[in-house]
């Protein structure tokens, strides 16, 4: 079956199988951020990406459903050079370890923070529900959502003036 979507911002066509999925198609196109963690039962969010700007899970979402969709992966978010302000925010807290994780709690942050820039505490834990951590521990990463939000809030205040 042929699917067209677009991947970090660009067109792609890709042909799938039967029960593959959206991880098993990125990781064809050479998509490392993405990781399997949990034996794709859905368990660990280390495979988070978004689709149309919600989290969710590659490992367990069938690759047709995201057929006309925007599917984006860490790495269309930023890079070394241009990196995103959560990305940034998330090293300066010290909420990257062994980093399996940081690109589905990286990616389930955009998702909070698109949606709202001043988010409870309580916002931030079900944002990041599906994700697991395993080295850093969850007080930096919400450090870090806290600190990226803050970061964000200023960039809209600074573009607006």
């Amino acid at each position: 079956m042929r699917i067209s979507t677009r991947i970090n911002g660009v067109a792609r066509q890709f042909d799938c199988q039967p029960g593959d999925t959206l991880f098993d198609v990125l990781r064809r196109m050479g998509l490392r951020g993405v990781k399997e963690g949990c034996d794709r039962e859905g368990t660990c969010g280390a495979c988070t990406v978004l689709l149309d700007g919600k989290a969710v899970l590659s490992c367990i979402t069938p690759a047709p459903k995201v057929a006309g969709r925007e599917v984006l992966t860490i790495e269309g978010l930023g890079d070394v050079a241009s990196p995103h302000p959560i990305q940034v925010a998330f090293a300066d807290a010290g909420a990257v370890q062994c980093g399996y994780c940081s690109p589905g709690m990286i990616l389930s942050t955009k998702s909070l923070l698109d949606r709202t820039l001043v988010p409870t505490q309580e916002q931030i834990a079900e944002a990041l529900s599906g994700n697991l951590c395993r080295c850093t521990g969850y007080v930096k990463i919400f450090d870090a959502v806290r600190d990226a939000a803050a970061a964000l809030q200023q960039e809209k205040k600074d573009n607006e003036r």
